[in-house]
């Protein structure tokens, strides 16, 4: 009976730490939901080492249930996945959620895999670190079907905030397909570079300013 007693608890508490990580996505994307549109102005800076490109400005608008759009007058160097901040591609279709507990002894950062369940999803696993306390995605690492794999690091003005600041966007260029012909005129490629290295990865490190937000 004592073992039988043990196996019950122990199973008990796998059941409850996996609706835990299951309630707190829900909870996260709760939040996302509520965002219907925002305007940004966005400082961009490129570090990308067969790349030399002076920071940038550009004009990014959302509304719910669009793409992001992003104007500016003399480049398209940015990955625009990595934009978006309502996370809509990880939660439009079914989903599961795996648990991977506290990351690096922060108890406030729960480490989760978002899996879709359905074809349609453009993603194929989703690693999050959410900020339980604020409620908020503090790092994500999203393997897409098409495009590589991209991470984000997202860094918020204050506790209440649930759009970031400062976003920094680490990308494989080729699976990306950034259009370097039309980065700007004043972007220089060092192409010989370019070919050498074996994997192009880069980083897109943006600050973002609202001038407005819209929320349910």
């Amino acid at each position: 009976m004592k073992k039988l007693l043990v196996i019950i608890a122990i199973t008990t508490g796998l059941a409850v730490t996996a609706q835990t990580a299951e309630e707190d996505v829900l909870k996260v994307k709760a939040r996302l939901d509520g965002i219907e549109s925002f305007s940004a102005t966005i400082k961009l800076h490129a570090d990308i080492s067969f790349i030399q490109m002076p920071d940038k400005v550009a004009a990014a608008i959302f509304t719910k249930g669009k793409p992001i759009v992003v104007t500016s007058e003399d480049f398209t160097l940015i990955p625009k996945r990595g934009l978006d901040l309502s996370f809509r591609e990880l939660f439009e279709h079914p989903f599961i959620v795996v648990d991977r507990g506290e990351v690096s002894n922060k108890t406030d950062l729960r480490a989760v895999s978002i899996l879709p369940t359905s074809d349609k999803a453009d993603f194929s696993v989703a690693t999050l670190h959410l900020d339980t306390k604020n409620t908020r995605i503090d790092w994500a690492e999203i393997n897409t079907k098409k495009d590589g794999t991209y991470a984000l690091q997202l860094v918020y003005p204050d506790s209440k905030a649930i759009l970031p600041t400062n976003l920094t966007i680490s990308f494989e260029i080729e699976k990306i397909r950034i259009p370097l012909n039309f980065a700007g005129k004043d972007v220089k490629v060092d192409r010989k570079k370019m070919r050498e290295e074996d994997q192009k990865k880069g980083r897109i490190i943006l600050d973002l300013e609202y001038s407005s937000i819209g929320k349910e």
